[in-house]
């Protein structure tokens, strides 16, 4: 497997779960802190994991123009992204709206109401 992340499992962990994972993190937060699309979340993670590459291969001397890499730094970083950015957005619809909606599970809003309400996202 170290041969398709173009690095050892511990540069993977620290560098792109920890370290960039934390900034993607911090990506889908404030893009739905801002009520901005959820697609700029996947391109700006597109973003960083060519910052993740670099720092990959300045840093620990992994592979720089491994695609299987990136795809896989990329997807996970987009995974996080979009991770911060549901939690967000229920955490603002009930905190800005809460004549409006209660909060359902981790990542769910429901509109208030006599019937119960259907899911709105």
């Amino acid at each position: 497997m170290e041969s398709l992340i173009g690095t050892s499992w511990g540069v993977f962990i620290g560098m792109t779960v920890v370290i960039m994972g934390f900034a993607a993190y911090m990506t889908g937060h404030a893009l739905a802190s801002t009520w901005k699309p959820l697609w700029h979340a996947v391109v700006y993670c597109g973003l960083l994991g060519f910052a993740d590459r670099f720092l990959t291969f300045a840093l620990f001397d992994g592979k720089l123009l491994s695609l299987s890499g990136y795809l896989i730094d990329t997807a996970v970083l987009v995974a996080v992204s979009l991770f911060a950015y549901r939690l967000n957005q229920a955490h603002k619809m009930v905190g800005q709206y809460p004549w409006l909606y209660e909060r359902e599970g981790l990542f769910g809003w429901r509109r208030k109401g006599p019937r119960g309400g259907s899911t709105d996202m």
